[in-house]
């Protein structure tokens, strides 16, 4: 059986904070409660480690795995090229904390990264950290 929305429950389209808005520290989880019956837990609970990402990791994560994880795939669904897709996929595994060691080699030559920054590919931040890797 499905989820079922309950007729009161608001849409939820906005996603809780990960950060501190005063001091950028690690927000933790104190509360949680049922809308239905007005149940509350309190303690401290863990986070959701997916949580903190955007919308644009959420749906690469979620093409990745959908696709059971061939790039080629991911490729194709975010428009862009293979090494491109991989440095995507890296990124993300490097906001999960799954990186492993610093991948410094991310496929891509000097001109793959100016013509990616030039057909918004890359984002000039992506492009230009990705240089500087080129460059040490």
């Amino acid at each position: 059986m499905g989820r079922h929305k309950h007729h009161s429950e608001p849409d939820l389209e906005h996603r809780a904070p990960s950060e501190c808005p005063v001091c950028d520290a690690q927000l933790s989880i104190h509360s949680l409660g049922c809308r239905s019956c007005g149940t509350q837990l309190v303690g401290e609970f863990a986070r959701c480690e997916f949580c903190a990402l955007s919308d644009a990791e959420l749906d690469l994560l979620r093409v990745f795995l959908a696709s059971r994880g061939n790039l080629k795939e991911l490729e194709k669904h975010l428009g862009v090229s293979y090494p491109t897709a991989r440095l995507r996929l890296t990124q993300l595994l490097n906001t999960l904390g799954l990186g492993g060691e610093a991948d410094s080699e991310s496929g891509l030559t000097r001109e793959q990264v100016l013509s990616e920054i030039a057909a918004g590919a890359l984002t000039p931040e992506e492009g230009s950290r990705l240089l500087a890797e080129l460059d040490s």
